[in-house]
């Protein structure tokens, strides 16, 4: 009898996984996520994040001087030393895009933080409290809501004199009302729950209630809602600027290009078209990706 040993089976190797961070290992994230499922959501997105990155890297990578006047004015796209031309004052226009996309993303995203925390904290004290203080803050929530956004935008900022941080209170007051209504009614729908009724029966400070039971569960339709009315914060910034109202020149804002480019509208478009066209991307990027967030949230409608 012959002595055979039977060979050990192969033992699988076992690779580790691979720990490149590719675009398609981000875009799987997201889909888990249930962000960013549709084409319009996707470009949403990218266009939101580029503007952004323009406005805080920009103005380091772009060495031109947008406030630097030179004798070549209103030069076309395309220059050699002016990919984009220049102004009538013979200033860089791409310089000036860049420089200008920073003012109006810092007031837009100032104003809507401060309508955020005004508007939420409104909401969340009158839909928990209910009663006397709900009619009370909501009665002037509703008195806020009746006059035109953009009237008292206007007026708040002609009192407190145009600049930076006039614009950044009169945008940030006048959005907090629409705020406050769903914070509201979210709040209102939350409190009704058993977890918030055994919290209040078991002694919890109405604070801690607030900050650690209903305002996580209001976060994400409120998040939406947020991006949502920072298309709108942005609208309002570059409306003011164009109307001398809003971030003051030499300073270039999108808003105000578009004001002093206008004269010019037929001769060299581009002084108006471009500051506008990044406008409008910001304004509809903001508007698709709050709704990409809403439906990726799951927000149901207040009952």
């Amino acid at each position: 009898m012959s002595d055979t040993t039977t060979a050990p089976p192969p033992v699988a190797t076992v690779r580790p996984p691979s720990s490149a961070f590719t675009g398609r290992s981000v875009l799987a994230v997201w889909r888990r996520r249930r962000l960013a499922r549709s084409w319009p959501a996707v470009l949403s997105w990218l266009v939101l994040i580029v503007l952004v990155l323009v406005a805080v890297v920009g103005p380091l990578l772009v060495q031109a001087d947008p406030l630097r006047q030179t004798s070549s004015a209103l030069l076309p796209m395309g220059s050699s030393t002016h990919p984009f031309g220049t102004d009538d004052l013979g200033r860089d226009e791409l310089a000036r895009l860049v420089h200008g996309a920073r003012p109006l993303l810092l007031v837009a995203f100032a104003a809507t933080a401060l309508a955020a925390v005004v508007g939420t904290g409104i909401g969340l004290v009158a839909g928990y409290a209910g009663g006397v203080v709900e009619q009370i803050l909501m009665r002037i929530v509703d008195l806020a809501l009746a006059f035109p956004s953009i009237l008292l935008v206007i007026l708040l900022v002609a009192a407190a004199g145009p600049g930076t941080v006039s614009l950044v209170f009169g945008i940030g007051v006048s959005l907090a009302p629409g705020l406050a209504r769903l914070a509201r009614a979210l709040t209102a729908r939350e409190a009704a729950h058993d977890y918030v009724v055994a919290a209040k029966l078991g002694g919890t400070r109405t604070s801690r209630i607030l900050a650690r039971e209903l305002l996580p569960n209001i976060a994400g339709p409120m998040l939406a809602q947020v991006v949502m009315t920072l298309s709108i914060a942005a609208g309002f910034a570059a409306g003011l600027s164009y109307l001398g109202l809003g971030i003051q020149p030499p300073q270039p804002d999108w808003g105000y290009m578009v004001q002093a480019g206008q004269e010019f509208l037929y001769t060299a478009p581009r002084l108006v078209v471009l500051p506008a066209t990044f406008t409008l991307l910001f304004v509809v990027a903001c508007n698709f990706v709050g709704d990409d967030l809403r439906d990726a949230l799951d927000v149901k409608g207040p009952a």
